[in-house]
């Protein structure tokens, strides 16, 4: 294996975006849960980001949500993150909540409902002036339930026409990175339902469009590593929306279901050029804590991320390599698994110490009293978010 003070030393490089609205309520389809302490306004989102990146030293920036995240003014909101130790990251637009995008928004067939969505997303290319942030992302609920109830691809034209217009109004230092999901809401057609359809969409746009891939917008059995490498080779990896999944888009904590999976994610990141603050791929997490604390769970996540990152870059390349080409079946896979099983986490410990982090930081959040102090002082409010 490569040397494990080697491969901590390349973690430095390691940053990960954590989403505003994962401190806020969430649920399922059924029921959304309220949770003592939950953030009322999005400074107090930032708050709770804030000491996920105190204790961890892994998330200095946190995305936002439009609207749920809108303020009057977003200068004095970045100076307030900054005042927190943390930055803003990505802007979020939001075209799947309002009735009026029932039936698609950038894709819907009437030209009023286009209208109002491109001008939601050119709102968020100002919001992006004002806060610094280098990437727009797109998700998409559109598409439809039933055949024939739409032209599926008369959507794709007027998602193409509808993505040229705000892919015109980026800055000079800002991307679009266009996230890809195979069903949910729409279950008969989705109209960006793979990195295929992302692909051809942001290739057309030009080289200031990505994809974004969501480690849980996967149909069952999928290789996302293959679709790492690919898009990675292509030069089109724009971001990762890092959760988990079991049976669809579950938005567990990432690496839960299978951490082997995110250790050869990681592998492939690392190979393919995508690791590294110069990368060019942002690594974010889109989660929703439905059952366990927020804070704990995002201290989780990242905690994760970092070490399976940590094992991947202990995979000795050059044996791999070699191996490989020889065609030895056994000794390649078993390259792979001795990196794997490797128990990064008692170095992984005093690296953090070394640091000035705390060894254990869920102990060390246990232990200091934030979470008493919020569920005490965030008393009356309403949280703006998913279905809360």
């Amino acid at each position: 294996m490569n040397d494990v003070a080697t491969a901590l030393g390349r973690l430095e490089e390691l940053a990960i975006e954590v989403p505003s609205w994962a401190y806020g309520n969430s649920g399922t389809r059924f029921k959304v849960f309220g949770t003592p302490g939950t953030p009322r306004t999005v400074q107090e989102k930032l708050a709770d980001a804030a000491k996920v990146h105190e204790l961890t030293g892994l998330a200095p920036t946190v995305a936002l949500h439009i609207p749920w995240d809108k303020v009057d003014d977003y200068a004095a909101l970045k100076e307030y993150a900054a005042g927190l130790g943390v930055g803003l990251g990505t802007i979020n637009s939001n075209t799947f909540q309002d009735d009026e995008y029932k039936f698609g928004s950038l894709t819907s067939s009437k030209e009023a409902v286009r209208r109002r969505a491109i001008d939601h997303h050119l709102e968020c290319i100002e919001i992006m002036h004002a806060t610094g942030s280098k990437d727009l992302k797109i998700w998409l609920a559109d598409g439809t339930n039933y055949p024939g109830q739409d032209d599926m691809r008369g959507r794709q034209d007027r998602l193409a026409e509808s993505l040229q217009e705000i892919y015109a109004a980026l800055g000079d230092e800002q991307r679009l990175v266009l996230e890809y999901k195979f069903f949910e809401p729409a279950f008969y057609h989705t109209d960006v339902p793979d990195w295929g359809t992302s692909y051809a969409q942001t290739l057309a746009l030009g080289d200031k469009a990505f994809v974004c891939l969501d480690t849980g917008h996967h149909a069952p059995g999928t290789n996302i590593e293959f679709i790492v490498m690919q898009l990675l080779r292509l030069g089109k990896l724009g971001s990762f929306d890092f959760n988990s999944r079991f049976y669809a888009d579950d938005d567990l904590i990432v690496g839960a279901a299978d951490p082997f999976q995110l250790f050869r994610i990681m592998h492939e990141v690392i190979r393919g050029g995508g690791f590294g603050k110069d990368s060019g791929v942002a690594l974010m997490l889109d989660q929703c804590h439905n059952l366990e604390e927020k804070i704990p769970g995002q201290i989780r996540s990242v905690l994760n991320v970092q070490e399976m990152t940590a094992r991947a870059l202990l995979v000795d390349t050059a044996a791999l390599g070699e191996a490989q080409r020889a065609g030895d079946v056994l000794a390649a896979n078993g390259i792979f698994n001795d990196a794997f099983y490797t128990d990064v986490r008692p170095v992984l410990a005093e690296w953090r110490e070394s640091r000035g982090l705390p060894a254990d930081p869920l102990a060390a959040f246990k232990a200091s009293g934030y979470q008493k102090k919020i569920n005490e002082d965030r008393v009356g409010g309403q949280q703006a978010g998913w279905g809360a």
